[in-house]
């Protein structure tokens, strides 16, 4: 197997069939290290569906690669050196360009010649995943840099960033699909969901609620506007952009949350019971397994129905430097380790659903087939 940039291994691809509901399944990965896809918010294929990006530690470091194409192509690997921020890769959507976090840094990787570029660096600072609006000219990233927390937006060309301060940490910086100069983000603890400007203007709370009202896992309801999350462990709940009208989608105990394009199908993960990976009907609430997840989806605050305060990190002696759950931080044991948990994501086709699992022993990347 060869190491660094641009180094090609061989497929690690095989199929079987999940033994609750027979549908094909890929195993994109195989070496005894860790491997896990991109956060779910971003998706792990390529916009053509022809090649799947994922992260590796098979070096020691944390590390991008991708196969392609689909599914039996070469690992390539697309990174080296430093480790880059493991949950915080995005593809642009010309798919020829990737962004991530290193250090303080914000990154684009070349897909083709492999060219590493710094977009912005924030000195000292720790960065979140980024998120791209829907044309990729802007990017944003949940930020803390010294003492002050917050998120940081500006342009794929290094231009016009800014640091928008926040009182909290922050969590998950989404853009609106349909008014990009919006950005959506979570505070941890709560009230969580919130919004602002690219600019920094109109910041305020979307949905007040307390400390006891596990909101997690907001993201949009596709090309809709309006928002999903998840009142954990009860319920999935539909809430709207411009309303702020809550609508319950379904009871269940749905854990990460993504939708279709459309808005009218929802991908999900559950946990406490671990039932595998289901379908839900926006409209009507029902719900479809598409197979088992048989990933360890750990972290103790999920037993719970609230966040997690200082005494749940003080009790679980957790490594984390603080609640910075969206640092993901893999020896963090009161959200994580990450990598157990299965963050589905639908492909670009909405045919097929990619998915983290540790039933091996070890984190291995994983593509079920919806047919």
């Amino acid at each position: 197997m060869g190491l660094g940039k641009g180094s090609l291994s061989p497929s690690e691809h095989a199929t079987y069939r999940d033994c609750a509901t027979g549908a094909l399944i890929h195993r994109m990965t195989a070496h005894p290290s860790i491997h896990h896809t991109p956060y779910y918010l971003n998706g792990s294929f390529l916009p053509d569906a022809g090649g799947l990006i994922f992260i590796s530690y098979r070096t020691g470091r944390a590390q991008l690669y991708e196969v392609a194409p689909f599914p039996e192509g070469n690992i390539r690997q697309l990174t080296d050196g430093p480790p880059i921020h493991p949950f915080s890769p995005a593809i642009h959507p010309d798919g020829e360009r990737l962004f991530y976090v290193r250090g303080g840094a914000i990154c684009v990787l070349d897909r083709q010649t492999l060219l590493e570029r710094v977009i912005v660096e924030f000195t000292g600072a720790q960065l979140g995943e980024v998120s791209l609006d829907p044309t990729g000219e802007w990017l944003t990233a949940a930020a803390k840099i010294g003492g002050t927390s917050g998120l940081v937006a500006g342009r794929a060309d290094g231009s016009a960033w800014r640091l928008i301060a926040f009182p909290r940490t922050v969590i998950h910086p989404q853009f609106h699909p349909l008014e990009p100069d919006w950005i959506e983000f979570a505070a941890d603890p709560a009230p969580r969901m919130h919004r602002v400007r690219r600019d920094g203007t109109g910041l305020e709370c979307l949905y007040r609620h307390d400390n006891d009202e596990f909101v997690v896992h907001e993201t949009f309801l596709g090309q809709t506007g309006d928002l999903i999350y998840c009142e954990w462990p009860r319920a999935v709940w539909r809430f709207g952009w411009q309303s702020r009208e809550r609508t319950l989608i379904t009871r269940f105990n749905a854990w990460h949350l993504r939708s279709n394009r459309a808005g009218t199908e929802l991908v999900c993960d559950t946990n406490h019971p671990d039932e595998g990976l289901f379908l839900i009907d926006v409209a009507s609430g029902a719900r479809r397994r598409i197979c088992l997840s048989e990933s360890s989806n750990q972290g103790s605050q999920w037993r719970k129905s609230r966040y997690a305060l200082a005494e749940d990190f003080a009790a679980a002696r957790s490594t984390a430097t603080g609640a910075l759950s969206w640092m993901e931080v893999p020896t963090d044991t009161v959200y994580g380790p990450q990598w157990t948990h299965p963050h589905p994501s639908f492909s670009p086709d909405e045919r097929k659903v990619a998915f983290t699992s540790d039933r091996t022993g070890y984190p291995q990347v994983y593509v079920v087939e919806l047919d």
